[in-house]
């Protein structure tokens, strides 16, 4: 188990000799489309060296552990995530444009998901993500730990979301089947599911519940929670803005 610290961020660049013939960014982009095809368990240096005809001995040119590819693979992604300038678009559609790129992000590539928070995340394309996040939300009246809190509120929600989907995707991949053909095969039980418990089946039975198209309550669900999100941020940033008046302190 590497140590967190121990990061391909915070170590000095290794010295290059000789005339490799690969170029680490080849090496990374190969990578992550073996991670995007098998996972994180499917990636060893031995398996990225065939792909790229080379030899595993080559890629350490690069590359000292999988681990460091690892890093660097998440920070090329993480270059796909379009974060608004402050003053380009009103601070709530700033957000859910950032929210909304992170999450096609990591439906793209799933494998990211399980190593958010393995490794210390200090690469150039994260630590431009995060510095125009921090203008954007410093742009909407955030301030100090409060932007912090901001940002993590709205990160657990998308990476929540895409977690719950990223796993219902794969599971449908894995049965051979399409999402509309599994949720037909488990029709009849889960009739006789709405049977044994009645507020679940009068629910089934309202208007737009029943043949709901997976996919697309994924997508809803997701825009339903940030929009509920951003309402809750609002409302608490126009209070926090608007100075208490003593009707209000003798009302409290």
């Amino acid at each position: 188990m590497p140590d967190f610290i121990d990061s391909v961020w915070t170590r000095p660049v290794r010295a290059r000799t000789g005339q490799p013939t690969l170029s680490r960014e080849q090496i990374v982009r190969a990578a992550i489309e073996l991670l995007d095809a098998e996972g994180a368990a499917g990636l060893s240096m031995r398996r990225l060296g065939a792909r790229l005809g080379s030899g595993a001995t080559s890629l350490y040119w690069h590359v000292a552990t999988k681990d460091d590819l690892l890093e660097l693979a998440v920070d090329e992604v993480m270059g796909e995530i379009y974060v608004p300038e402050p003053g380009d678009a009103p601070w709530r559609i700033g957000v859910s444009v950032m929210a909304n790129g992170i999450r096609t992000m990591l439906l793209r590539h799933p494998w990211v998901i399980g190593l958010l928070g393995l490794r210390p995340t200090f690469g150039p394309n994260v630590m431009r993500m995060g510095n125009r996040t921090v203008a954007l939300l410093s742009a909407a009246g955030f301030r100090g730990t409060d932007l912090s809190h901001v940002s993590s509120l709205i990160t657990a929600h998308v990476i929540g979301s895409a977690t719950t989907e990223a796993a219902a995707a794969a599971m449908v991949r894995r049965s051979g089947r399409s999402a509309a053909e599994m949720q037909e095969k488990l029709q009849p039980y889960v009739e006789k599911l709405s049977e044994e418990h009645p507020d679940f089946g009068r629910w089934r039975k309202e208007e737009g519940v029943a043949g709901m198209d997976p996919e697309r309550v994924f997508a809803e669900s997701f825009a339903f929670g940030l929009e509920r999100i951003l309402d809750g941020l609002e409302l608490w940033r126009t209070r926090e803005a608007t100075p208490a008046t003593g009707a209000d302190v003798e009302s409290a």
